[in-house]
Order: structure tokens, then sequence, then C-alpha cells
């Protein structure tokens, strides 16, 4: 009889906290985790090939690149300009810059045909056949000037800069 009572009171569980019964099903379920992920990794090992077969056949659209940094115009005013010339035909961009009263038509006109410079030494394309598929206009960083006032104060000057990046694709005929 007295070695029940010493069996019992081995099989009796201890009272764990929540926390811990938690944290031992947590390790449990990670333990059976690698298993299933390396039959899915398998699964879709298998997969991959058949969907790179279908994604071969499209050729992905060639865009030829050009960025101007640390170009000394404020970028609020040069993105008005951006955005007038965005998804335009490179002829039709260069006329509007040409006759733009905007000092930043003249920044993007040139990024404009440095880009199309790169089209043709490049990438072999012809330059006057693009169009301008993406351009933005990011702040870059702000010269920071005083003015002298009146009574011995000084008022704060921002002179403020731009990156200013063009993508050109060729116009699909």
């Amino acid at each position: 009889m007295a070695d029940e009572k010493k069996d019992a009171v081995k099989k009796e569980p201890t009272k764990k906290s929540p926390k811990a019964a938690a944290k031992k099903a947590a390790k449990a379920v990670a333990k059976k985790a690698p298993k299933k992920s390396s039959k899915k990794a398998g699964a879709k090992a298998e997969a991959k090939p058949k969907a790179a077969e279908k994604k071969a056949a499209p050729a992905p659209a060639l865009v030829v690149r050009a960025s101007a940094r640390y170009v000394r115009i404020a970028p609020r005013k040069a993105r008005l300009i951006a955005d007038q010339v965005r998804g335009m035909h490179i002829e039709k961009a260069r006329a509007l810059l040409q006759f733009s009263p905007r000092s930043a038509a003249q920044d993007i006109q040139k990024l404009i045909d440095s880009a199309a410079s790169n089209a043709e030494n490049n990438h072999d394309l012809i330059g006057d056949e693009m169009r301008i598929s993406s351009i933005t206009v990011d702040e870059g960083p702000t010269l920071k000037r005083f003015r002298p006032r009146a009574q011995g104060r000084a008022t704060p000057i921002h002179k403020r800069t731009s990156h200013i990046a063009v993508a050109l694709t060729p116009v699909e005929d």
C-alpha cells in the first residue's frame, strides 16, 4: 500500500502557470513546423518550374534611366514641370520645355536629353522614339543661410535642392 501511495504522488501532475503551459505548447508547435515547411518547400520547388515556363514568354519592357542630383532648385517648383511632361512622347516634352518660362524646365530638358543619349549609346535604341514613363523629383539636402535683419536680428534662408530622376521607355508601334 505504501508503494501505491508513492506512485500516486509521483504521477500526480504539478500545477503550472498558464504562461509555462503556453511556452511548452509553442515549443511543440515549433518542433513540428520545420517538418511541415520542408514538405511545403518541396511542393513549391516542383511548382516553380511550371510557373517559370508560363512567365518566360513576355519580355520585360526596356527602361532607360538618367538622374541629376543636387540640382539647385526647390523640389516644389521642379515638380510643377515634371507633372506636365510625365507620360509624354519625348518630342512633345522637348517642345513644351523649350518654351516654358520656368527655370526648372531647362534642368529637366537637359536630363531628358541625357536619358535619350543613354538610350542611343548604351541600349542601341532611337532616342527620339521614346516616351517618359516616369519622372520623379525628390528633396535633396537644404543649404541653410542667414539674412541680416533690423536691430541685429537674423532670419534663416533655406536654399533647397532636388534629386530628379527620369525613366524612358520605347514607344510601342
